[in-house]
Protein backbone atom coordinates (compact mmCIF):
# COMPACT_ATOMS: atom_id res chain seq x y z
CA UNK A 1 0.00 0.00 0.00
CA UNK A 2 1.49 3.59 -0.41
CA UNK A 3 1.68 5.91 1.65
CA UNK A 4 0.70 9.26 1.70
CA UNK A 5 3.36 12.03 0.13
CA UNK A 6 2.93 15.15 1.61
CA UNK A 7 4.38 17.42 -1.58
CA UNK A 8 6.57 20.47 -0.69
CA UNK A 9 3.92 23.66 0.09
CA UNK A 10 1.80 22.08 2.11
CA UNK A 11 -2.18 22.29 0.90
CA UNK A 12 -4.62 19.83 0.50
CA UNK A 13 -3.26 19.07 -3.04
CA UNK A 14 -1.24 15.86 -1.71
CA UNK A 15 -1.16 12.37 -3.18
CA UNK A 16 -3.10 10.33 -1.37
CA UNK A 17 -4.14 6.65 -1.56
CA UNK A 18 -7.90 5.79 -0.45
CA UNK A 19 -8.96 2.09 0.15
CA UNK A 20 -12.63 1.00 -0.30
CA UNK A 21 -14.06 -2.06 0.48
CA UNK A 22 -16.62 -3.62 -1.81
CA UNK A 23 -19.14 -6.22 -2.81
CA UNK A 24 -19.06 -8.06 -6.12
CA UNK A 25 -22.23 -6.69 -7.92
CA UNK A 26 -20.76 -2.89 -6.64
CA UNK A 27 -17.30 -3.68 -8.49
CA UNK A 28 -19.38 -5.14 -11.13
CA UNK A 29 -21.15 -2.12 -11.73
CA UNK A 30 -17.82 0.14 -10.97
CA UNK A 31 -15.89 -1.90 -13.47
CA UNK A 32 -18.82 -1.93 -16.43
CA UNK A 33 -19.18 -4.21 -19.33
CA UNK A 34 -16.02 -4.58 -20.52
CA UNK A 35 -14.60 -2.22 -18.45
CA UNK A 36 -15.88 0.79 -20.46
CA UNK A 37 -17.02 2.75 -16.96
CA UNK A 38 -13.94 1.80 -14.47
CA UNK A 39 -11.97 3.18 -17.85
CA UNK A 40 -14.19 6.47 -17.98
CA UNK A 41 -13.88 7.11 -14.25
CA UNK A 42 -9.72 6.52 -14.39
CA UNK A 43 -9.85 8.95 -17.01
CA UNK A 44 -12.25 12.16 -16.28
CA UNK A 45 -11.12 11.83 -12.48
CA UNK A 46 -7.30 11.43 -13.79
CA UNK A 47 -7.08 9.56 -10.61
CA UNK A 48 -5.16 5.89 -10.40
CA UNK A 49 -8.06 2.98 -9.66
CA UNK A 50 -7.41 -0.30 -8.92
CA UNK A 51 -9.41 -2.99 -8.29
CA UNK A 52 -8.15 -6.36 -6.18
CA UNK A 53 -7.93 -9.63 -7.76
CA UNK A 54 -9.59 -12.52 -6.72
CA UNK A 55 -12.78 -15.48 -6.76
CA UNK A 56 -14.23 -12.84 -3.83
CA UNK A 57 -17.21 -11.96 -2.25
CA UNK A 58 -15.65 -8.27 -1.37
CA UNK A 59 -13.08 -6.75 -3.33
CA UNK A 60 -10.90 -3.49 -1.99
CA UNK A 61 -11.01 -1.03 -4.90
CA UNK A 62 -8.00 1.92 -4.24
CA UNK A 63 -7.84 5.38 -5.18
CA UNK A 64 -4.58 7.05 -5.57
CA UNK A 65 -3.81 10.45 -6.89
CA UNK A 66 -3.35 13.72 -6.09
CA UNK A 67 -6.10 14.48 -3.56
CA UNK A 68 -8.60 17.24 -6.17
CA UNK A 69 -8.50 13.73 -8.69
CA UNK A 70 -9.54 11.60 -5.46
CA UNK A 71 -12.55 13.74 -4.82
CA UNK A 72 -13.87 13.43 -8.73
CA UNK A 73 -13.38 9.32 -8.75
CA UNK A 74 -15.35 9.27 -5.83
CA UNK A 75 -18.23 11.62 -6.92
CA UNK A 76 -18.39 9.50 -9.90
CA UNK A 77 -18.23 6.02 -8.00
CA UNK A 78 -21.15 7.83 -5.52
CA UNK A 79 -23.01 8.81 -8.32
CA UNK A 80 -22.89 5.44 -10.24
CA UNK A 81 -24.07 3.82 -7.14
CA UNK A 82 -27.13 6.11 -6.64
CA UNK A 83 -27.96 5.62 -10.59
CA UNK A 84 -28.28 1.93 -9.17
CA UNK A 85 -30.31 2.37 -6.45
CA UNK A 86 -32.78 4.45 -8.97
CA UNK A 87 -32.55 1.79 -11.35
CA UNK A 88 -32.95 -0.79 -8.70
CA UNK A 89 -36.44 0.80 -7.68
CA UNK A 90 -38.15 1.08 -10.69
CA UNK A 91 -38.68 -2.27 -10.54
CA UNK A 92 -39.90 -2.56 -6.85
CA UNK A 93 -42.77 -0.48 -5.13
CA UNK A 94 -41.11 1.17 -2.67
CA UNK A 95 -40.98 4.50 -2.43
CA UNK A 96 -38.18 6.28 -0.33
CA UNK A 97 -35.00 5.89 -1.89
CA UNK A 98 -32.05 4.39 0.55
CA UNK A 99 -28.92 6.70 0.76
CA UNK A 100 -25.71 5.83 -1.31
CA UNK A 101 -22.58 3.08 0.98
CA UNK A 102 -19.70 3.52 0.71
CA UNK A 103 -16.87 1.54 2.96
CA UNK A 104 -13.61 3.07 3.44
CA UNK A 105 -10.98 1.38 4.97
CA UNK A 106 -8.83 2.90 7.26
CA UNK A 107 -5.76 2.10 9.53
CA UNK A 108 -6.61 2.16 12.98
CA UNK A 109 -4.51 4.36 14.20
CA UNK A 110 -5.86 6.67 12.37
CA UNK A 111 -9.55 6.26 13.28
CA UNK A 112 -9.21 7.75 16.61
CA UNK A 113 -8.43 11.08 15.37
CA UNK A 114 -11.78 10.36 13.12
CA UNK A 115 -13.80 9.91 16.12
CA UNK A 116 -12.39 12.85 18.17
CA UNK A 117 -12.09 13.29 21.86
CA UNK A 118 -15.66 11.63 22.73
CA UNK A 119 -16.94 11.33 19.34
CA UNK A 120 -16.47 15.33 18.55
CA UNK A 121 -14.80 14.85 15.27
CA UNK A 122 -17.30 12.30 13.63
CA UNK A 123 -20.35 14.25 15.32
CA UNK A 124 -19.13 17.47 13.37
CA UNK A 125 -18.59 15.43 10.43
CA UNK A 126 -22.05 14.10 10.47
CA UNK A 127 -23.55 17.38 11.17
CA UNK A 128 -21.35 19.92 8.47
CA UNK A 129 -22.41 17.24 5.83
CA UNK A 130 -25.65 15.20 6.51
CA UNK A 131 -23.66 12.29 5.51
CA UNK A 132 -23.90 9.44 8.33
CA UNK A 133 -20.69 7.98 8.92
CA UNK A 134 -19.86 5.12 11.43
CA UNK A 135 -16.48 3.60 12.66
CA UNK A 136 -16.47 -0.39 13.09
CA UNK A 137 -15.40 -1.21 15.93
CA UNK A 138 -13.77 -4.32 15.44
CA UNK A 139 -10.67 -4.80 12.54
CA UNK A 140 -11.08 -6.49 9.80
CA UNK A 141 -9.71 -10.05 9.69
CA UNK A 142 -6.19 -9.87 9.80
CA UNK A 143 -5.39 -6.41 9.60
CA UNK A 144 -4.68 -3.32 11.56
CA UNK A 145 -7.33 -1.94 9.60
CA UNK A 146 -11.27 -0.83 10.49
CA UNK A 147 -14.30 -0.46 8.28
CA UNK A 148 -15.79 3.29 7.96
CA UNK A 149 -18.88 3.48 6.56
CA UNK A 150 -20.22 6.66 4.71
CA UNK A 151 -24.31 6.78 3.65
CA UNK A 152 -26.38 9.59 2.62
CA UNK A 153 -26.70 11.91 -0.94
CA UNK A 154 -23.66 11.11 -3.28
CA UNK A 155 -23.06 15.28 -2.56
CA UNK A 156 -23.05 14.47 1.46
CA UNK A 157 -20.83 11.82 1.12
CA UNK A 158 -18.40 13.85 -1.54
CA UNK A 159 -18.25 16.26 1.31
CA UNK A 160 -17.36 13.83 3.99
CA UNK A 161 -14.44 12.06 2.28
CA UNK A 162 -13.20 15.26 1.95
CA UNK A 163 -13.45 16.06 5.54
CA UNK A 164 -12.01 12.07 6.13
CA UNK A 165 -8.61 12.69 4.02
CA UNK A 166 -7.78 15.88 5.66
CA UNK A 167 -8.15 14.15 8.96
CA UNK A 168 -6.16 11.39 7.34
CA UNK A 169 -3.27 13.97 6.20
CA UNK A 170 -2.98 15.83 9.42
CA UNK A 171 -3.27 12.75 11.43
CA UNK A 172 -0.43 9.82 9.48
CA UNK A 173 -0.62 6.20 10.47
CA UNK A 174 1.56 5.45 13.28
CA UNK A 175 3.66 1.98 13.22
CA UNK A 176 3.24 -0.58 10.26
CA UNK A 177 -0.36 -0.89 9.01
CA UNK A 178 -1.69 -4.10 8.07
CA UNK A 179 -3.84 -3.98 4.74
CA UNK A 180 -7.18 -5.50 4.80
CA UNK A 181 -6.93 -8.19 2.12
CA UNK A 182 -10.32 -10.01 1.52
CA UNK A 183 -9.74 -13.71 1.53
CA UNK A 184 -9.99 -15.42 -1.53
CA UNK A 185 -12.31 -18.03 -2.52
CA UNK A 186 -9.83 -21.31 -1.02
CA UNK A 187 -9.57 -24.87 -2.73
CA UNK A 188 -12.52 -26.37 -3.52
CA UNK A 189 -14.51 -28.11 -0.90
CA UNK A 190 -18.08 -29.14 -2.22
CA UNK A 191 -18.20 -30.93 -5.43
CA UNK A 192 -21.95 -30.63 -6.72
CA UNK A 193 -23.32 -31.87 -10.35
CA UNK A 194 -19.85 -31.55 -11.88
CA UNK A 195 -19.72 -28.09 -10.16
CA UNK A 196 -16.88 -26.76 -7.76
CA UNK A 197 -18.18 -24.79 -4.65
CA UNK A 198 -16.48 -23.04 -1.83
CA UNK A 199 -17.17 -21.82 1.13
CA UNK A 200 -16.28 -18.21 1.77
CA UNK A 201 -17.01 -16.25 4.94
CA UNK A 202 -20.45 -16.11 5.63
CA UNK A 203 -20.99 -17.16 1.79
CA UNK A 204 -21.12 -20.03 -0.46
CA UNK A 205 -19.23 -19.27 -3.72
CA UNK A 206 -19.69 -21.32 -6.95
CA UNK A 207 -16.26 -21.93 -7.96
CA UNK A 208 -15.63 -20.35 -11.23
CA UNK A 209 -18.65 -17.73 -10.23
CA UNK A 210 -21.96 -18.89 -11.72
CA UNK A 211 -24.03 -18.14 -9.24
CA UNK A 212 -27.09 -18.15 -11.79
CA UNK A 213 -26.46 -22.20 -12.20
CA UNK A 214 -26.48 -22.71 -8.65
CA UNK A 215 -30.21 -22.17 -8.08
CA UNK A 216 -30.84 -24.91 -11.23
CA UNK A 217 -28.31 -27.28 -9.65
CA UNK A 218 -29.88 -26.92 -6.41
CA UNK A 219 -32.97 -28.19 -7.83
CA UNK A 220 -31.26 -30.90 -9.96
CA UNK A 221 -29.32 -31.86 -6.43
CA UNK A 222 -32.76 -31.99 -4.32
CA UNK A 223 -32.61 -35.70 -2.74
CA UNK A 224 -36.61 -35.10 -1.48
CA UNK A 225 -39.11 -33.64 -3.40
CA UNK A 226 -40.01 -29.85 -2.41
CA UNK A 227 -43.62 -29.00 -1.16
CA UNK A 228 -45.36 -26.36 -2.90
CA UNK A 229 -44.11 -23.75 -4.94
CA UNK A 230 -40.43 -24.27 -6.17
CA UNK A 231 -38.96 -20.73 -7.01
CA UNK A 232 -37.97 -19.20 -10.59
CA UNK A 233 -34.44 -19.58 -11.41
CA UNK A 234 -32.90 -16.23 -10.95
CA UNK A 235 -30.75 -13.87 -12.90
CA UNK A 236 -27.65 -13.66 -10.54
CA UNK A 237 -27.81 -13.04 -6.67
CA UNK A 238 -30.51 -9.97 -6.68
CA UNK A 239 -31.05 -9.48 -2.88
CA UNK A 240 -33.70 -6.98 -3.69
CA UNK A 241 -36.02 -9.23 -5.03
CA UNK A 242 -39.73 -10.15 -3.01
CA UNK A 243 -39.28 -12.12 -0.04
CA UNK A 244 -40.67 -15.64 -0.91
CA UNK A 245 -41.28 -19.03 1.33
CA UNK A 246 -39.79 -22.42 0.25
CA UNK A 247 -41.00 -25.80 2.38
CA UNK A 248 -38.91 -29.18 2.36
CA UNK A 249 -39.49 -32.53 4.09
CA UNK A 250 -35.96 -34.11 5.81
CA UNK A 251 -36.07 -37.81 6.62
CA UNK A 252 -36.07 -37.57 10.18
CA UNK A 253 -32.88 -39.80 10.70
CA UNK A 254 -31.03 -36.65 8.93
CA UNK A 255 -32.64 -34.24 10.55
CA UNK A 256 -29.40 -34.13 12.92
CA UNK A 257 -26.85 -34.13 10.17
CA UNK A 258 -28.59 -30.46 9.66
CA UNK A 259 -29.24 -29.23 12.54
CA UNK A 260 -25.89 -30.29 14.30
CA UNK A 261 -24.54 -30.19 17.65
CA UNK A 262 -26.62 -27.40 19.46
CA UNK A 263 -27.65 -26.08 16.42
CA UNK A 264 -24.17 -25.14 15.19
CA UNK A 265 -24.87 -26.37 11.68
CA UNK A 266 -28.36 -24.84 10.86
CA UNK A 267 -26.99 -21.77 12.12
CA UNK A 268 -24.04 -22.07 9.57
CA UNK A 269 -26.36 -22.38 6.82
CA UNK A 270 -28.65 -18.90 8.09
CA UNK A 271 -25.61 -17.04 8.34
CA UNK A 272 -24.28 -18.18 4.78
CA UNK A 273 -27.68 -18.03 3.13
CA UNK A 274 -29.01 -14.96 4.54
CA UNK A 275 -32.26 -17.11 4.55
CA UNK A 276 -34.66 -17.70 7.28
CA UNK A 277 -34.51 -21.25 8.14
CA UNK A 278 -37.49 -22.97 10.44
CA UNK A 279 -37.64 -27.02 11.32
CA UNK A 280 -40.67 -28.00 12.63
CA UNK A 281 -41.26 -30.23 15.86
CA UNK A 282 -41.57 -33.94 14.57
CA UNK A 283 -45.39 -34.72 14.28
CA UNK A 284 -45.76 -38.10 16.01
CA UNK A 285 -46.11 -41.42 13.68
CA UNK A 286 -44.31 -39.22 10.97
CA UNK A 287 -40.42 -40.48 9.83
CA UNK A 288 -39.84 -36.92 8.30
CA UNK A 289 -39.74 -33.26 9.59
CA UNK A 290 -40.42 -29.93 7.64
CA UNK A 291 -38.40 -27.09 7.00
CA UNK A 292 -39.53 -23.45 5.58
CA UNK A 293 -36.59 -21.26 4.36
CA UNK A 294 -38.00 -17.97 3.74
CA UNK A 295 -35.76 -14.74 1.72
CA UNK A 296 -34.80 -14.12 -1.91
CA UNK A 297 -35.06 -16.64 -4.41
CA UNK A 298 -31.39 -16.31 -4.11
CA UNK A 299 -31.13 -16.61 -0.48
CA UNK A 300 -33.94 -19.95 -0.76
CA UNK A 301 -31.70 -21.40 -3.42
CA UNK A 302 -28.48 -21.11 -1.10
CA UNK A 303 -30.18 -22.05 1.91
CA UNK A 304 -31.28 -25.61 -0.40
CA UNK A 305 -27.78 -25.49 -2.02
CA UNK A 306 -25.91 -25.96 1.70
CA UNK A 307 -28.85 -28.28 3.25
CA UNK A 308 -28.43 -30.41 0.21
CA UNK A 309 -24.58 -30.00 0.74
CA UNK A 310 -25.02 -31.27 4.15
CA UNK A 311 -27.17 -34.39 3.38
CA UNK A 312 -25.21 -35.61 0.42
CA UNK A 313 -21.90 -35.44 2.33
CA UNK A 314 -24.09 -37.11 5.25
CA UNK A 315 -25.21 -39.78 2.93
CA UNK A 316 -21.99 -40.15 0.77
CA UNK A 317 -19.92 -40.47 3.83
CA UNK A 318 -17.47 -36.87 2.75
CA UNK A 319 -17.67 -35.78 6.04
CA UNK A 320 -18.60 -32.83 7.92
CA UNK A 321 -18.03 -29.24 5.66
Amino acid sequence: METTKIQPGGGLNVTLTIRLLMHGKEVGSIIGKKGETVKKMREESGARINISEGNCPERIVTITGPTDTIFKAFAMIAYKFEEDIINSMSNSPATSKPPVTLRLVVPASQCGSLIGKGGSKIKEMRESTGAQVQVAGDMLPNSTERAVTISGTPEAIIQCVKQVCVVMLESPPKGATIPYRPKPASTPVIFSGGQAYTIQGQYAIPHPDQLTKLHQLAMQQTPFTPLGQTTPAFPGLDTSSPASTHELTIPNDLIGCIIGRQGTKINEIRQMSGAQIKIANAMEGSSERQITITGTPANISLAQYLINARLTSEVTGMGTL
